[in-house]
């Protein structure tokens, strides 16, 4: 298996604007000049090799969404605005007359916050027939928020508009199922009205996303429920909106949680790898680096000899597991 990530930010998507891309520009031909840069291999090595992420790339500013591949139908969690992106995907893939690509997609909702639904109605694979769009959810109001989200004034293209072959269905939490192949359960966390996390298990490989998931006082007792869902993950897809301080005292009670608690229960359940998600929406690309090496540090203060690889999502990252 592995994991794309087609949408990473939180709460609402992100642009980056003109004065930033001149800001990169900047700083990459101040760096430059300190290196002799004749041909074209030099000059890819020296941005691959030599620049800082958040000056070569970005962390990008599409709202939930990732792609669990290497089934024979599609497997994503969250719609938010990546949906869109990873529809165009197939679409190219399809049109290039790539074979064998699966007509079933499998979508698991964490919640239905509007930063997890709103790339929906942008998803040209919902208009084509011969598709299947199966939606899954916790919520009871799984359907209804979907529908209610298409209809006018809101957007002029009602779901039932959509030509798939469109179903949802409302699963238990803490209840197995068998979907496309892969084991997934569900786990209730603490969210404005409730989100849900979900382990999927394959050919004993364990993925986690949990997304949306404040962790209060009682996370540091050793009955923690979550530690048993995240038990030896080889990912961890992990709610890490907030710094430490904004998670315990300005946005308390907001639904997420901390880097910090974020490296501190993957490594009580021996997780292999985790990925930060759900990235601030007012964090800007250096801001997002700064914050991937201040909670790589934490892992070396709290336990040095620990194995576990930490990533901080961005847009087209690609974790092979």
């Amino acid at each position: 298996m592995q994991v794309h990530f087609w949408g990473t930010r939180g709460s609402l998507p992100t642009s980056i604007t003109a004065k930033m891309i001149e800001a990169k520009i900047f700083k990459a031909v101040q760096a430059a000049q300190a290196y002799k840069l004749e041909t074209d291999d030099a000059i890819k090595a020296f941005i691959r090799n030599e620049l800082p992420f958040c000056v070569r790339e970005t962390y990008g500013g599409n709202t939930s969404c990732v792609e669990i591949a290497g089934q024979t139908e599609y497997i994503v969690c969250d719609a938010g605005t990546g949906l869109r992106d990873f529809g165009n995907h197939y679409m190219k893939a399809r049109m290039s007359g790539e074979k064998n690509l699966p007509n079933v997609f499998n979508i698991f909702m964490s919640h239905l916050h509007w930063d997890h639904i709103q790339g929906f109605p942008f998803f040209t694979p919902a208009f084509m027939p011969g598709n299947r769009i199966n939606i899954y959810g916790c919520h009871g109001a799984l359907e209804e928020s979907f529908v209610n989200q298409q209809k006018d004034p809101c957007f002029p293209v009602p779901l039932q508009a959509m030509r798939a072959d469109i179903s949802f269905h409302v699963l238990e939490p803490d209840r197995t199922y068998d979907i496309a192949g892969v084991k997934v359960t569900g786990i209730q966390q603490h969210h404005p009205g409730d989100s849900y996390g979900y382990c999927f298990l394959k050919d004993g490989k364990k993925i986690v996303y949990s997304t949306d998931s404040e962790h209060k006082e009682g996370a540091q007792n050793d009955n923690y429920r979550f530690i048993e869902f995240f038990k030896e993950a080889d990912l961890l897809i992990f709610d890490a909106q907030y710094s430490f301080l904004d998670a315990v005292d300005a946005k308390v009670n907001w639904g997420h949680s901390s880097n910090l608690l974020g490296v501190e229960l993957a490594v009580r359940a021996g997780v292999r790898r985790l990925c930060l998600f759900h990235n601030e929406h007012t964090f800007d690309d250096t801001a997002l680096d700064q914050f991937l090496e201040d909670t790589r540090k934490y892992l070396r203060i709290l336990d040095g000899s620990s194995n576990l690889e930490i990533y901080l999502s961005y847009d087209d990252l690609t974790i092979a597991i």
